[in-house]
């Protein structure tokens, strides 16, 4: 089976089609600018080929038309027919607590998606519009939502629950969700796979956003992002923790609203409010170079992913592996090795020579380390595509 997965955006729409029989990615694709001018298509297939098309597209359900006609189309194209893809899995950000697992879309779904609109306002309207757009043009093929939040809701009260007036949570729903499910999943679930049964692991999803989830035998127990992606470590754009009181103040000191607050906490800190740039390559450049001030941001960056590791050790009550992914954690050998220089006392021991030379999947720490170290590629779309043949095909 071909299994297409959507992630659409509010003026996006990401696309992959993989082919189930050997789990290899026949086409993917990016459709930008949707509703503005300059709206554009750039499609990858084959060894390395690429197709661009510069056009006017009003809404997604357009967008959706020039993905499918790009992917039959006689020169760019790898199917013959709509009919050869089998279904469409959706990446779908907040599932509040009614989705513990993906589903087949159908009125049910789509109207508690809505519901969770005030929990992910920027997200889950532009997953329902590339949602309903699939259901326009392929009517009759299977639909599946595959929620961000749905690996989390195995965290026991004590790690979700705000410490707020209950009703709170019984009326308002507010509580730690988290986030990067689908890909702390993939790789909670290949670290067992490696690892064996009853492992206790660490698993860091380092990139312009980033969270750690705490997970025993493949279970997430505890994780970094709350009711939205903006609590826990300093990210590309994102502050991470701090006093909520600091909302109150800003607001009240530069007459701001609280959106506008946590919007600029949103866009326009971590690394970018700290140096100008949320490009860890950029700042590292800048660090080489003796810039104080990024110089204080990958000593933030590095110090708060620190603190949540070992908290984390701590909840489980002994860690068996640390497991770095996503673009800064696979591909940044220096922000590795700072994390793991301020864990020695847990026994963390990064062997040097394989840390700089991570090809896939790469074990990095020594073999005497106390804890296992891991580079692991994170493959979110793939996990998408696993979950939408399982659903698809109980159809």
């Amino acid at each position: 089976m071909k299994i297409l997965i959507i992630n659409a955006g509010s003026s996006s729409l990401k696309y992959q089609l993989i082919d189930m029989q050997d789990e290899s990615v026949i086409a993917k694709g990016l459709v930008e600018r949707i509703g503005i001018e300059g709206s554009n298509l750039s499609h990858k297939y084959g060894d390395g080929k690429k197709f661009e098309l510069v056009t006017p597209l009003k809404d997604h359900t357009e967008a959706m038309n020039i993905v499918l006609d790009a992917l039959q189309d006689a020169d760019h194209g790898v199917i013959k027919s709509l009919d050869e893809i089998g279904a469409v899995g959706h990446r779908v950000l907040h599932g509040g607590e009614k989705f513990t697992a993906s589903c087949l879309i159908n009125d049910t779904v789509i109207a508690a998606i809505e519901e969770n609109i005030p929990l992910g306002p920027l997200h889950n309207p532009a997953n329902l519009m590339g949602i309903r757009a699939c259901q326009k043009v392929l009517p009759n093929v299977p639909q599946v939502a595959v929620f961000d939040t749905a690996f989390h809701q195995t965290m026991p009260p004590k790690a979700f629950r705000y410490a707020l007036p209950k009703k709170y949570y019984t009326e308002l729903h507010m509580r730690k969700y988290g986030f990067h499910g689908t890909s702390h999943r993939f790789i909670a679930s290949r670290a067992t796979e490696i690892l064996g049964e009853n492992k206790k692991v660490i698993v860091c999803h380092l990139g312009n956003g980033s969270s750690l989830s705490a997970c025993v035998n493949g279970k997430c127990v505890d994780t970094t992002m709350g009711i939205t992606p903006l609590d826990g470590l300093v990210m590309g754009t994102r502050c991470g923790t701090l006093d909520p009181a600091c909302v109150e103040f800003i607001a009240n000191t530069e007459h701001k609203t609280a959106s506008e607050v946590l919007n600029m906490m949103n866009k326009q800190s971590g690394l970018q409010g700290l140096t100008g740039s949320s490009d860890m390559r950029d700042v590292t450049a800048r660090y080489d170079a003796g810039d104080e001030d990024a110089k204080l941001a990958i000593e933030m960056w590095t110090y708060t992913i620190q603190k949540y590791i070992g908290s984390y050790v701590a909840a489980m009550n002994g860690c068996d592996a640390i497991i770095f992914t996503a673009g800064i954690g696979e591909n940044h050998v220096r922000a590795r090795k700072w994390v793991c220089e301020g864990l020695s006392f847990f026994g963390v021991e990064v062997d040097d020579e394989r840390n700089a030379n991570v090809h896939g999947e790469t074990k990095i720490s020594t073999d005497d380390s106390r804890i296992q170290v891991w580079v692991i590629p994170t493959n979110e779309e793939l996990a998408i595509a696993r979950d939408t043949l399982e659903i698809a095909t109980k159809k």
